[in-house]
């Protein structure tokens, strides 16, 4: 319910109740006063109810309070007013937060585009471009209007789509307005005008869908609709059996719905407070309500389960090419590039620990890439432009389309040497995040993506997810919202700008807002203010409690009058004593909703483990070359046993040894332990320690094939012992990362002090459905 008087209106209200109650035992005439006050408060309240086509708790506090007004009964009716006006103060400040406006989203909107017009580009409003007009677009610039390109481009389109690499788009290629350009400067011919084109229609749609919500009943209102005419029932049968209206009285009295006014906007106002220490804005009290009830959860894929930025995974390499030179190679070029894969380049040479030179002549060639000089060397990195790839690169083809990965070239001289493997990988947190949101009670998740349909399936797969819907737009995004919630409560869960319509529509909107947009966190119903989505988890488990609390504390404080009202009924309680009775009751209800104060119980992981965790999941990172080590070695055996082979296997064996196993013996015998109370015991680590056992023997096995000379027909078990070694690494390392990495905490934050601006991140993927770029 919408406060229909201000927060701070409503304490002074209850301030002057307050005193008029205690100052009444010497004048008896503010006894009066007070309830006169109280009565007209709740009037006011009950009209505005009906005239929103709503029934609540307002309906029985008035007639309570009339009843006091007509026996004589003032002090009973003040006691009435001040618990009616505590009431309302506290709902007031469970939902006195802000509510959704869409102010950020338009403000993102182009305001001004640079037209050529007469030999000359000039700045005009954008409401101005009319079709045909020559829109030019410079670097790092939000595209003002749908239009045609006069040249080909590089684009970040997430926040239309969600995609997380750039896209390439060519010559005579249509882009939407609110994309970015992620290249150099480029012209495009307007084929819409601004209020006509895509991300005006974005707009528009989070309008509608906002103004599309059905209001949502109070919890305490459910309550009443069965309380009310209990309450009269019981008034009316004590008036006629006997005869005395004062005994009609102290029914409604007792019956009054105190503890649903007070406990239950407690519990939801210390729910609240629960999940913004915990790193969650929920906008109001109504929204905790909500969440509590949530069966489905509909979630984005970029930025949202995965990190939102491209990543190197893998270096292929031409025969005869070290992996680490070639990506020395392309990052002293890109490390001149503002691209946004230059960065996940740049960052890919620094895990490796690989030393970059200072590259010359550096340049973007656009649909080409960046090139450069490194060391005499003429470098280009990103799109292969060579007409018959040699076969390995073929090979690195197929593994990124079977990877779902984007690839970018490495090329020295005009030659392909190195093809980078690029994907949006998963958050750590994600897998377990899900898995509480099913122990929590969301049974059904679904993920809603622009991505392509192989990508999102591949990441579906992993995390378990129910459904999977790719290539979607803003408004289908909105249709599959509107599927799920005819089926149950549904919450809808992003970051980029194409999910504020999602959102806005959903029962619940969660915005994942440290990466994303600031109009999704202006529109959603709650932001996770901190990185990570574990904290989604926590809102919904601490809803759920709260929710449950509020019930529980609502259904005993109606059951306690319930028994009062059977005591007046009786005669057992007069109008006053009824009063004091049911702020008794009062009291027992709202200590018991004090309790959503505390939130989700959940232990704090130990300053030792937390350490651990932290070393651990530090050298994950450093190994990631070495598992390419072993990977790389089983490729090279694919052409036999030749003299570099020999020398790449004996380099995985050694690699093996020397650096991934005594991690994993470390982690066996100091992270385990740690680790192992909060995870079930041994029994909880025991399928991990099996996965040590099992790299434990496949290194022995790699070792018996090295005592001597390789031949030919140990090639099909030194291969099958590689890749097996690969899958169970990839796999383990996952596992850990996922179930046991997580489990650490980030460093909490000051809230109160802490100022974050969501902004869009420049992150999109290959809408043009091939596995390249630039």
């Amino acid at each position: 319910m919408d406060t229909r008087v201000p927060w701070r209106t409503q304490v002074v209200i209850v301030g002057v109740l307050a005193v008029a109650t205690l100052a009444g035992m010497a004048f008896p005439a503010l006894w009066l006063a007070a309830t006169l006050a109280g009565l007209a408060y709740s009037m006011s309240m009950v009209v505005t109810d009906l005239r929103a086509r709503r029934f609540g708790t307002d309906v029985l506090a008035t007639l309570s309070l009339t009843g006091t007004l007509v026996v004589g009964e003032h002090l009973a009716g003040a006691l009435i007013a001040l618990m009616l006006g505590t009431g309302q103060a506290l709902e007031g400040y469970a939902q006195r937060r802000a509510h959704r406006d869409l102010d950020a989203l338009l403000a993102r909107a182009p305001r001004t585009a640079r037209v050529r017009r007469a030999g000359a580009v000039v700045e005009v409003p954008v409401a101005e471009v009319v079709v045909g007009d020559v829109v030019v677009v410079r670097s790092g610039e939000v595209v003002p209007v749908d239009g045609r390109l006069l040249e080909a481009g590089t684009f970040d389109e997430s926040a239309l789509t969600g995609e997380p690499l750039p896209v390439s788009r060519a010559v005579d290629a249509v882009v939407r307005s609110g994309v970015c350009n992620a290249g150099a400067a480029v012209t495009v011919r307007a084929v819409r005008r601004a209020d006509q084109s895509a991300y005006a229609g974005v707009v528009r749609l989070a309008e509608q869908a906002l103004a599309g919500v059905a209001p949502v009943a109070r919890l305490a209102d459910r309550f009443a609709v069965v309380l009310v005419p209990v309450a009269l029932a019981v008034a009316g049968v004590a008036w006629w059996w006997a005869g005395d209206p004062v005994r009609a009285v102290a029914v409604l009295v007792t019956a009054t719905p105190c503890p649903l006014l007070l406990a239950v906007p407690v519990a939801i106002a210390g729910g609240m407070s629960a999940t913004s220490r915990r790193g969650v804005v929920v906008k109001d009290g109504a929204v905790l309500e909500r969440l509590g009830r949530v069966r489905t959860a509909i979630l984005d894929k970029t930025g949202t389960v995965t990190v939102g930025a491209p990543a190197v995974t893998e270096v292929l390499t031409a025969p005869g090419v070290d992996a680490n030179r070639a990506l020395a190679l392309a990052a002293a070029v890109e490390n001149e590039s503002p691209h946004v894969l230059a960065t996940a380049v740049v960052a890919a040479a620094r895990r490796a620990r690989v030393p970059v030179t200072v590259a010359t002549a550096v340049r973007e060639v656009p649909g080409s890439g960046a090139r450069g000089v490194v060391d005499g060397v003429a470098v280009t990195v990103g799109r292969l432009v060579v007409a018959d790839p040699p076969g390995w690169a073929r090979s690195a083809l197929r593994r990124a389309q079977l990877d779902a990965a984007g690839v970018v070239w490495v090329c020295a001289d005009g030659e392909p040497v190195a093809a980078m493997l690029v994907r949006d990988e998963l958050r750590p947190e994600a897998a377990r995040t899900l898995r509480r949101l099913r122990a929590a009670g969301v049974d059904r998740l679904v993920l809603v993506t622009g991505d392509r349909r192989e990508v999102a399936d591949d990441v579906a797969g992993v995390l378990g997810l129910d459904e999977v819907v790719a290539d979607a737009r803003p408004e289908t995004k909105v249709e599959q919202v509107r599927i799920e919630q005819r089926r149950a409560p549904t919450m809808a869960v992003g970051d980029g700008v194409n999910d504020a319509p999602a959102l806005a529509a959903a029962d619940v909107g969660v915005a994942v807002a440290a990466r994303g947009a600031t109009a999704t966190a202006q529109v959603a119903d709650a932001v996770l203010t901190d990185e990570g989505i574990d904290r989604l988890a926590d809102v919904v488990e601490t809803a759920r409690r709260a929710h449950g609390i509020a019930v529980q504390s609502a259904a005993l404080g109606v059951g306690l009058s319930v028994v009062a009202m059977v005591a007046a009924a009786f005669g057992f309680l007069a109008p006053a004593a009824g009063a004091l009775v049911q702020e008794l009751i009062d009291v027992l209800a709202v200590g018991n909703a004090l309790r959503a104060l505390r939130g989700n119980a959940r232990s704090d992981v130990p300053v030792i483990a937390r350490g651990l965790i932290t070393r651990f999941r530090a050298e994950h990172a450093d190994l990631a070359d070495a598992r390419a080590v072993v990977r790389g070695a089983a490729d090279a055996l694919s052409v036999g046993v030749t003299a570099e082979v020999d020398a790449r296997v004996r380099a995985a064996h050694r690699v093996l040894v020397d650096r991934i196993l005594p991690h994993e013996r470390a982690e066996e015998h100091e992270l385990y332990p740690a680790v192992a109370p909060m995870v079930g015991g041994r029994d909880g680590i025991a399928p991990m320690s099996r996965g040590h056992a099992e790299i434990e023997r496949l290194t022995a096995r790699l070792g018996r094939h090295l005592t001597g000379r390789l031949s030919s027909d140990q090639v099909d078990d030194l291969r099958a012992t590689l890749y097996g070694l690969d899958a169970v690494l990839t796999l383990h390392f996952a596992q850990e990362e996922q179930d046991y990495f997580a489990l650490a905490e980030r460093e909490r934050v000051d809230f109160r002090r802490k100022s974050w601006h969501a902004s869009t991140g420049v992150t999109s993927h290959p809408g043009n459905g091939g596995p390249s770029w630039r």
